[in-house]
């Protein structure tokens, strides 16, 4: 295997970083009350000093009262929480690593398993979550102005707070991709719409804002998904013509990086073509894209959940289509999740080390 081209430097305006592999945003829980603690901070830390070129954070929420399903998830408002993420890049930074936190409204939720609800409703384009399943609030004009306002925020924050870049969660049926489905989209104003383009209206207000609240030369990056958790199947965008559609206003708006969430990296996206998710993405965009989805291991994320166990795959295939341009970054999970010093250990070719991945990972914050 030889994965050269996973360790050129990658630079995109301010943003440079020493090789091609990010760490991709995986939710941890490990945040109470909303505050990231010092071990937070140093689970960071050590895929800084294992070499990770790009990390983005797990997802953390913005200033609204029902933006979170979980208590424990991070904040990315509020003194306290801020000052943990200062800790957090920091101690980043001091390893030689960049960073992006994920900025993150969750939108409209099923309740959390432990009982926990928010202060207030829910709040979402139309109340729904999937298909006839409403558990929340339709966002009034001012819900939606005032959520637009707390992503800019959270936004100017992140660079405040020193980190590289950033990254808006539009993805995996949360509130940004509940404005872009019809099955969770069913507005008749500005923020609604018949065709996939009208619904992109509220993505790229608030990817203006943060645009206006970041300057011109701070990246800005965007999780898009076709799939939901609800229906795997699922397509925004049928075809490369959809998709250009749909990727064009959010390019025009402000997004740099398209990061291109699929559950198998290597399937194709539209017959035809064996070009996946981001490879489509650059092709219609021209944009940089970052590829994600069962780098390095054998099986998918939501099956480890069901307690499945994952082995160590080989990259070659990831690497070709990386040589062939198809894509500019590559998203690590569980690799990453498990084990700190992965980068490091295909860099140095002793993949006999490599770990697997199972459930009991997820329990805890693994340091080493």
């Amino acid at each position: 295997m030889q994965s050269d081209s996973l360790f050129r430097p990658f630079s995109l305006k301010s943003l440079n970083i020493k090789n091609r592999i990010v760490m991709a945003p995986m939710t941890r829980s490990f945040s109470p009350n909303g505050i990231p603690t010092d071990v937070v901070a140093a689970y960071y830390q050590r895929r800084a000093e294992g070499e990770v070129g790009l990390i983005l954070s797990e997802g953390t929420v913005i200033d609204r009262p029902s933006s979170s399903n979980d208590p424990d998830i991070p904040h990315f408002h509020g003194e306290r929480a801020l000052a943990g993420w200062q800790r957090v890049i920091n101690a980043v930074h001091q390893s030689g690593g960049a960073m992006a936190p994920q900025i993150w409204h969750m939108g409209i939720m099923d309740n959390h398993h432990s009982g926990w609800v928010p202060p207030v409703p829910f709040e979402g384009p139309s109340g729904l979550n999937r298909q006839d399943f409403v558990n929340g609030n339709t966002m009034t004009d001012k819900d939606i102005a005032d959520t637009i306002a707390a992503f800019g925020k959270a936004a100017a924050d992140a660079k405040r707070l020193g980190f590289d870049t950033l990254e808006l969660h539009g993805a995996h049926g949360y509130l940004i991709d509940q404005f872009f489905w019809d099955v969770t989209n069913k507005r008749t104003d500005i923020f609604g719409g018949k065709t996939l383009p009208e619904r992109t209206r509220f993505a790229t207000e608030v990817i203006r804002e943060v645009r206006k609240q970041v300057g011109e030369d701070f990246p800005i990056i965007i999780r898009l998904s076709q799939f939901k958790p609800s229906n795997y199947q699922n397509k925004l965008a049928g075809n490369p013509q959809e998709l250009e559609a749909w990727l064009t206003p959010l390019a025009d708006a402000g997004v740099d990086i398209f990061h291109c969430s699929q559950r198998r990296f290597w399937e194709p996206e539209f017959e035809g073509s064996d070009l996946n998710f981001a490879g489509w993405a650059k092709k219609v965009s021209g944009k940089a894209t970052i590829t994600v989805g069962s780098v390095g291991l054998t099986g998918e994320f939501m099956a480890a959940f069901r307690g499945e166990s994952s082995e160590p795959s080989s990259l070659d295939e990831l690497i070709r289509r990386m040589d062939r341009g198809d894509f500019d970054l590559v998203a690590v999970g569980r690799p990453l999740l498990a084990d700190p010093y992965w980068v490091q250990k295909i860099r140095e070719e002793r993949t006999s080390e490599l770990k697997g991945f199972t459930k009991e990972a997820l329990g805890e914050l693994v340091l080493g």
